[in-house]
């Protein structure tokens, strides 16, 4: 009995059921740390065992009285079955109230050997249950503690007590026999019932604390579970959040500066229609290769979207597209196209770049272009530096700021945003500013990138 007793504890002490909420748990290995409270099929568990308690004690007190076991001075049938209520039903709130529980059954236990009360087995049962539910279930540990000491000290003190008041009877007729040795009769009882309390007393106390500890175990798993799940889900919004941004930033690199040349390239055609129709017409396919470069970068990028093939076999962080540092002369010629005075000089010996490193390097030159399409305009001279030097690789744009400006827009682009996005991705530093005073003053764009042969680049 006392074995499925505990068995029912550990089963049952798991968290209940979906319908069930619990109030938030601090962390468990905090010490004010306390168990959940007992769910509704934990409750009613203890109520019908409880009640099957009772009745199989009230049917053992039929079958020892009909043995006569006890003999004839026990207590009569009907106080015998209250003081059983007494014992046994308390159990039914057990794990609502744990110590009041312990108490009324240590109370009651005692009263059925004083009357006495011709039942020993199941209230032995009973105060078993008690004493562990205390250390299973209550939540003030000090309290735990010292309650189970009180009915410890308690029961060793009664024990005492009635085994004196039987060493003053008759021993030959309490305990009949020639005993063994020094081992006389009534010695060899006085020394069973202390072996057997200190194995009842010890266990009921084991098994209680063992419950908390595997439940307090259980609700560290829980926590550390959640905790787990929680950082699952920051990482996967940080992710999504990341692609986003990069989504954004690789369609406004695309479309800023092929729109941007778009629109000087046409504005250039309807100027000089009227008087050289071949120039119109070089500005128009300048204009037809733009639309079909921005055509073509959109579709790389949207084709990454949703290509699931791949999925799984590339970073990331693993740039979208096929562009790289080594097209920076083909951009070069679509600003010159645009009408820019533009040059460039690669200084050093070129190098293999990272794919990452030499995406972000074409994006910062070709923001840094377009800016000086929209802000310089036409007809300003601008220079394009790219440097590989022995532990860092520099890129540098720089204008005069004398062009023909085209119109201003009412809305701030977030094109210097992301060229320092693209720095920090690199772990390199940048440089955007104004070079002297006023708009004659042209702008500057430095780009440094240390070790940029072996630097790990993500995006931010």
């Amino acid at each position: 009995m006392t074995h499925a007793l505990i068995a029912e504890e550990t089963h049952t002490s798991a968290p209940p059921s979906a319908g069930a909420r619990r109030p938030e748990q601090a962390d468990p290995e905090l010490p004010e740390w306390q168990r959940p409270d007992p769910g509704p099929d934990q409750l009613r568990a203890d109520v019908l065992g409880a009640i099957g308690l009772y009745l199989i004690s009230v049917l053992s007190l039929a079958l020892s009285t009909a043995t006569g076991v006890f003999g004839s001075k026990t207590a009569s049938l009907g106080l015998s079955v209250v003081v059983l209520a007494f014992v046994t039903l308390p159990l039914a709130v057990r794990r609502r109230w744990p110590t009041p529980v312990l108490a009324v059954v240590t109370a009651a236990f005692v009263a059925i050997g004083e009357i006495p009360v011709a039942e020993s087995t199941i209230a032995n049962v009973a105060l078993f249950c008690a004493l562990y539910t205390v250390g299973a279930w209550e939540k003030d540990r000090r309290r735990a503690v010292v309650a189970r000491a009180a009915v410890v000290t308690l029961m060793v003190v009664w024990l005492v007590s009635s085994l004196f008041r039987i060493s003053l009877s008759d021993l030959d007729d309490e305990f009949p026999g020639e005993g063994l040795g020094a081992l006389t009769p009534a010695v060899a009882f006085f020394l069973m019932q202390v072996l057997l309390n200190i194995l009842y007393f010890a266990g009921a106390w084991w098994f209680g604390s063992h419950s908390w500890n595997a439940a307090r175990e259980r609700a560290l798993v829980e926590y550390r579970t959640a905790q787990l799940q929680a950082e699952q889900e920051v990482v996967a919004l940080q992710a999504v959040t990341i692609e986003r941004l990069r989504i954004a930033r690789e369609l406004h690199d695309a479309v800023a500066h092929h729109v941007s040349l778009m629109g000087v390239q046409a504005a250039a055609a309807r100027a000089v229609i009227p008087r050289d129709t071949e120039a119109a017409t070089r500005q128009l396919l300048a204009l037809e290769d733009s639309a079909r470069s921005a055509v073509g970068e959109l579709y790389d990028l949207l084709g990454t979207l949703r290509d699931d093939s791949t999925e799984g076999s590339r970073p990331a962080s693993a740039p979208s597209t096929s562009l790289d540092i080594g097209q920076l002369p083909h951009l070069v010629e679509e600003a010159a196209s645009a009408g820019l005075d533009v040059d460039l000089a690669v200084v050093g010996v070129a190098r293999p770049l990272p794919p990452l490193v030499g995406l972000n390097l074409y994006r910062i030159a070709q923001e840094a272009l377009t800016n000086v399409v929209k802000h310089a305009g036409t007809g300003t001279r601008t220079r394009v530096r790219l440097r590989y030097l022995d532990d860092r690789v520099e890129l540098e744009i720089t204008d005069d700021g004398r062009g023909r400006p085209m119109p201003r827009s009412r809305h701030g682009g977030l094109g210097l945003t992301g060229m320092k996005e693209r720095a920090a991705a690199m772990r390199g530093t940048i440089v955007a500013e104004r070079r002297g005073s006023g708009r004659s003053g042209g702008f500057l764009v430095r780009v440094t990138v240390p070790d940029a042969h072996t630097t790990r680049t993500e995006l931010p």
